[in-house]
């Protein structure tokens, strides 16, 4: 597989284009293992429509390893959803190679290699919060004895056991986004698939359900493909930023966070001269040294 070639080199002190080979390929912790988490070479996606052809992404290629975090950033519009809906199976390639952990997507799908959390957490209203986070053991008929433990734990985990009887309307956007991440868990997926799961919080909020996943996925071990339109968001949480370009969206370069290992980050981080020098990094990739927003988060 041919990496895409990064457009140059960030001026920001400490910053490099990275390859789009993942860091554990380069002697990180998880570089252990196995099969990659997400695998797309010369990924192409073009949507018919009655005013003609969009061609939402081209040549995309790009390697997530196991237990690897990484963020797709980019212009509304660039195909960030896109990608995701691919490796989800929600959608098809038009043309190239994806795979995940060695499978189609539709396979991995079918074998709950992965969760799916969105930017509305999308709980059933008449269901309890237990209830809602065991939906997909029901479904797929576990064991009433095994869907009841498994929903101890992952309560436990996100923080939320004293609310297992309440129901969404009762909770905060916080505290649903929470549900909704345990609900994604609720398999042992070996992935998440996150498409903007905290845009619609309040920033107090959102900071804290930054942390709050970075320590959720260091407890699984899961790999994270995150899309966020938040530049500090992106930097925070992951170990590569992929940067995307305008339709059609292409890779226009990968990031390493040089940064504490993300299972090692705490809000002490925001104020790290470190982090500002990767924010810089990414606000340089997507706009070419400018610091107008462009329909990217800069804050």
């Amino acid at each position: 597989m041919t990496d895409p070639t990064p457009n140059g080199e960030s001026s920001a002190s400490g910053a490099k284009a990275a390859e789009t080979r993942p860091r554990a390929e380069r002697g990180s912790p998880a570089g252990g293992t196995n099969t990659a988490a997400v695998d797309a070479a010369h990924v192409d996606k073009v949507f018919a429509t009655s005013s003609g052809e969009v061609h939402a992404l081209s040549d995309v290629s790009l390697t997530v390893a196991p237990g690897e975090f990484v963020s797709l950033i980019g212009p509304s519009g660039c195909g960030k959803s896109t990608l995701m809906r691919l490796i989800a199976d929600l959608d098809s390639p038009s043309t190239g190679e994806l795979s995940v952990f060695g499978k189609t997507p539709d396979r991995a799908r079918r074998d709950q290699d992965y969760g799916i959390a969105f930017q509305k957490a999308g709980l059933l209203p008449w269901r309890t919060v237990a209830d809602n986070v065991g939906l997909p053991l029901q479904l797929h008929k576990a064991p009433a004895s095994q869907r009841k433990a498994r929903v101890a734990e992952l309560l436990e985990m996100v923080g939320l056991s004293d609310f297992s009887g309440h129901y969404p309307d009762q909770l905060s956007g916080g505290m649903q986004q929470r549900v909704a991440i345990a609900r994604a868990l609720a398999e042992k997926p070996r992935m998440l698939l996150m498409d903007e799961p905290f845009g619609a919080l309040d920033e107090m909020t959102r900071e804290r359900m930054q942390t709050e996943l970075l320590r959720i996925c260091a407890e699984t071990g899961a790999a994270v493909v995150f899309v966020t339109h938040s530049i500090p968001e992106a930097v925070y949480l992951s170990d590569r930023v992929v940067v995307m370009s305008p339709r059609p969206g292409r890779i226009a370069e990968v990031i390493d966070m040089e940064l504490a290992d993300s299972s090692q980050r705490s809000d002490a981080l925001r104020e790290d001269s470190s982090y500002f020098d990767m924010i810089t990094a990414v606000r340089e990739s997507l706009h070419g040294g400018s610091s107008a927003s462009r329909g990217v988060e800069t804050r």
